[in-house]
């Protein structure tokens, strides 16, 4: 079985870290990851800079990444003019996010439900680019609290044209809610967060309910500056260690990826989540 990594940290990774990297700083990961063989990379965010000050500049972002054809390029749009400027600035594919409460929503995209909703079918009829919708807080919500998954498959079943990706935003579901939530809406992909030390289970538990797609971020940075304390995704390179000691192929260069987060340690000056990038893969 192949599954795909997306590696969302360029986008979600950085938009919540406390100061804004350069462009240029930014472009680099983008292409230091693409070197490391991952088959999609999340590059930038076509959101509005006074809210996330921290993915300004998206365009400048994408011209200056240096196109691998092995990798897929995604940004994210949350309204139909981040949608515009993503297929300006010339990206492979568009990630809109569709919240699966109102009040996230309108924490998030400043727009109800039912407008995104109504958005959301927007783009996927009029995009000549694939469309990648994931549905956030799928599992739980920091303003609503537990989700009802028939809503959650209620938004699926509308997405026809579109590949789903089902989010844990806040890191708060188990491995048996992953697993019946997406046999019940049979989308093919998962971004989970590791913020309670579920999200490894919840990657393998994805897995065993047949999903091929699963977004990580290098390191394990990330979170929401809309969701409290949500913090970090599963790291990349761990779950590349994971799933290849499963026998899941991934073409991942997995020392290329424990190098790039070695590097963005530096940049940040910080130690990062991850737990590999510090251990080293092992091939005993």
């Amino acid at each position: 079985m192949d599954v795909t990594v997306c590696d969302v940290g360029p986008r979600d990774g950085l938009q919540n870290e406390p100061g804004a990297l350069p462009a240029e700083t930014r472009a680099e990961l983008v292409n230091r990851l693409a070197a490391a063989r991952l088959p999609r990379i999340e590059a930038a965010s076509f959101v509005r800079p006074d809210a996330v000050p921290q993915m300004a500049d998206a365009e400048v972002v994408v011209e200056a990444i240096e196109r691998r054809d092995a990798t897929e390029y995604s940004g994210l749009a949350l309204n139909l003019k981040g949608y515009e400027r993503l297929v300006a600035a010339g990206l492979d594919r568009v990630n809109f996010t569709l919240a699966a409460t109102d009040s996230f929503s309108r924490r998030n995209a400043n727009q109800s439900l039912a407008e995104a909703r109504a958005t959301a079918a927007e783009i996927i009829r009029r995009s000549e680019l694939p469309v990648t919708v994931t549905i956030s807080v799928a599992f739980g919500c920091p303003f609503e609290g537990k989700v009802d998954p028939g809503v959650v498959a209620e938004l699926a079943a509308e997405l026809a044209g579109a590949e789903v990706v089902l989010a844990d935003t806040i890191g708060v579901a188990m491995p048996g809610q992953v697993r019946a939530l997406l046999e019940r809406t049979r989308a093919p992909g998962v971004h989970l967060h590791n913020t309670r030390n579920t999200g490894y289970a919840n990657a393998l538990a994805a897995l065993g309910a047949g999903a091929t797609l699963f977004d990580a971020s290098c390191g394990g940075l990330g979170g929401c500056p809309f969701a409290p304390r949500a913090t970090g995704n599963i790291a990349t390179e761990d779950l590349i260690y994971l799933l290849e000691g499963e026998g899941v192929a991934t073409g991942i260069d997995l020392d290329a990826v424990i190098a790039v987060a070695a590097w963005l340690e530096d940049v940040l000056g910080r130690r990062l989540e991850g737990q590999v990038y510090r251990a080293g893969a092992w091939a005993g």
